[in-house]
């Protein structure tokens, strides 16, 4: 079984809006694609953030594996009119862990389709950001997403939310398995 990590929306447009704990996050986000057999980063197109532009790159500071796999969308949901899909397929994984921004849009839309479509997803519950919004904060909307993504009910596609550090556990103790297996 391979390690997917799905790297949503790490962008520099994306980013150029302040995000909580970006800096933190980043660092986690960097360990697991450090971590991941398989890396797919999804990038939004829309406004100033077109192909080619500077916004529409990922942010210098993520590292970009050399196999990495990228998908274009243009709505919150990674699935939808992308090739997000197909690129899973050529991993050979229907499971698979997700991170980035934004907590409430992007990366909540794509975990509820991703599952819906028979997906079983893990969650880096401390490796996804937001902004601040009107009527609640970042850190607010990073928990209560935490706890929605950790009680989602689709029968037979689990959704779990887990900290980067136990993730990367789990794949290490996995990889050993096979190696001894």
């Amino acid at each position: 079984m391979k390690n997917v990590l799905v790297v949503i929306d790490m962008q520099s447009g994306v980013l150029a809006v302040e995000r909580f704990q970006i800096n933190e996050k980043i660092a986690l986000i960097n360990q697991l694609i450090d971590a991941a057999d398989e890396v797919i980063f999804i990038r939004h197109c829309e406004g100033e953030m077109q192909p080619g532009t500077l916004a529409w790159q990922i942010a210098p500071a993520i590292i970009q594996p050399e196999n990495a796999r990228y998908v274009s969308k243009t709505a919150c949901d990674g699935f939808f009119q992308t090739t997000l899909a197909r690129e899973l397929n050529a991993c050979g994984e229907r499971t698979f862990t997700v991170c980035g921004c934004a907590t409430d849009y992007c990366v909540d839309t794509t975990i509820k389709a991703g599952a819906s479509l028979g997906y079983a997803i893990t969650v880096a519950g401390d490796a996804h950001t937001t902004a601040e919004r009107t009527f609640v904060s970042a850190q607010q909307l990073i928990c209560h997403h935490n706890e929605v993504w950790a009680g989602l009910t689709v029968p037979g596609h689990p959704v779990q939310v887990a900290a980067t550090r136990n993730i990367i556990r789990r794949w290490v103790s996995a990889d050993q398995v096979g190696v001894t297996s």
